[in-house]
């Protein structure tokens, strides 16, 4: 069992790299021409698209790491929001490497941080993510028969429609008779949920409707000032499958945001031009994730130490059911 254990570790570990490189090699070895690549760059209004796409980065960054905060302060504990924020930040230097690090570093100093309160981790990891995927999910359906082509042309998205909400309904009725309480943590985590009332969850429903609203707005304004002017109703119904997409392991998204994006949008602008846009959103979503863990490198020091302390003590660093969709 131990030997399945670290070869299991040593997979998620270098399995980022793996889907990243794989992608990356496909992608501008063989499905780009160099020369458009360059010229579509060239082309576009470049501070205005570095202008809006760094707005994105913020405006998630701080909505996620407030959200989190509220969901701790709001069903487990009043922590200061700063506190949160500022572990969120340290994280984002994890981030350039790799989402899945990034959300372990911080789910680390949020158990530090409330004296390893198992609920604590559970409201930051399970509760935003939970709710925006309902978000997600919602804006899918709504958008779906306005979409060109009706749902006739729109399976990929009628498709994952139908199987997210299966999905979510069979983890809960899985999750509500299954006898999870079996398995170590996972008990009392359940019992904490069960006392979480709904409609505490709906402020967080409220805010990801406005965050998705704001990302269609600030995904349009980008794509045109990059030259590639996408419908908005085609924006608002793929953008979900894009952070579906987004949440497998990978290298600061590289590879994996370009290839996805290049597919979704194919018949809405040149191939080329995507992938550009796309390698260009990831790169000032790397610098910004670099530029936020710089500012608070003294929490992304702790953060570090305490990865390494968790490793070292034979503990497992707690990972969250999903990753967020956060840019970046």
């Amino acid at each position: 069992m131990a030997s399945t254990s670290r070869s299991t570790k040593r997979w998620q570990r270098v399995l980022p790299w793996v889907v990243s490189a794989s992608a990356l090699i496909y992608v501008f070895g063989y499905a780009t021409d160099w020369g458009r690549l360059v010229e579509a760059t060239r082309q576009a209004n470049l501070p205005l698209f570095a202008l809006v796409v760094s707005l994105d980065k913020i405006v998630f960054f701080v909505v996620w790491a407030w959200l989190q905060a509220e969901a701790l302060r709001r069903l487990v504990t009043p922590v200061p929001r700063r506190e949160v924020m500022a572990l969120r930040a340290g994280s984002e230097l994890f981030r350039a490497i790799s989402n899945p690090l990034a959300d372990a570093a911080f789910l680390v100093g949020v158990a530090r941080l409330t004296a390893g309160r198992v609920e604590a981790v559970v409201a930051v990891a399970l509760i935003p993510f939970v709710t925006h995927l309902v978000v997600l999910l919602i804006q899918l359906a709504v958008v779906l028969p306005f979409l060109p082509g009706g749902v006739e042309q729109n399976q990929l998205v009628l498709t994952t429609t139908i199987v997210g909400w299966g999905a979510m309904a069979a983890v809960g009725l899985g999750l509500r008779f299954a006898p999870a309480e079996r398995i170590p943590g996972v008990g009392r985590a359940l019992h904490w949920l069960e006392r979480v009332p709904v409609r505490q969850l709906l402020p967080f429903i409220g805010w990801f409707l406005l965050l998705a609203a704001f990302d269609v707005l600030i995904q349009g304004i980008a794509s045109r000032a990059f030259g590639v002017p996408i419908p908005w109703v085609v924006l608002a119904g793929r953008i979900p499958l894009l952070y579906l997409a987004l949440a497998l392991p990978s290298v600061g998204n590289f590879g994996v945001r370009e290839f996805t994006w290049a597919e979704l949008y194919a018949g809405y602008g040149d191939r080329d031009s995507l992938i550009a846009y796309a390698f260009a959103t990831n790169t000032i979503f790397l610098v910004w994730n670099v530029l936020i863990g710089v500012v608070f490198l003294r929490r992304a020091l702790a953060l570090v130490s305490e990865v390494r302390r968790t490793r070292r003590s034979g503990e497992e660093l707690p990972e969250p059911l999903l990753h967020d969709a956060l840019d970046g």
